[in-house]
């Protein structure tokens, strides 16, 4: 028997220090709808084995481009910079968009992502 602490589960690793300004604003919207999203997307799919953190990240974040969804691509990004992805990968991730989704999508993922690293640097020790 270890007494090595449990690592942090996918949605804290992911959300940081956002994870109960998210989940209130999901359950202002819905209580259902915010355990659905915790407990299903984060504690069940986002734990299962095979990729990692953050392959699952940058895969999170073609996807939310491909949807046209803002305010959870910022939430990705971010979620991918804390699983591990450096810059570079992301905004790779974001560039093999174009072909598949075209330029008005990844300008506007490309904007996301400017404006967090923008908020980034203004406050850098700041927990995320």
């Amino acid at each position: 028997m270890t007494d090595e602490p449990a690592a942090p589960s996918a949605r804290a690793q992911i959300f940081g220090a956002q994870e109960q300004r998210i989940l209130d604003r999901l359950a202002a919207l819905d209580p259902d709808l915010m355990g659905y999203v915790r407990d299903f997307a984060y504690d069940t799919v986002y734990e299962r084995p095979g990729l990692d953190l953050k392959t699952k990240e940058l895969l999170a974040c073609a996807l939310l481009v491909s949807l046209g969804s803002p305010d959870e691509l910022r939430t990705h990004l971010r979620g991918a910079l804390r699983a591990g992805a450096s810059e570079q990968e992301v905004r790779e991730a974001l560039l093999l968009c174009v072909p598949y989704l075209g330029f008005p999508r990844v300008v506007a993922a490309f904007t996301q992502l400017q404006a967090l690293l923008e908020t980034r640097q203004k406050t850098p020790t700041r927990a995320e």
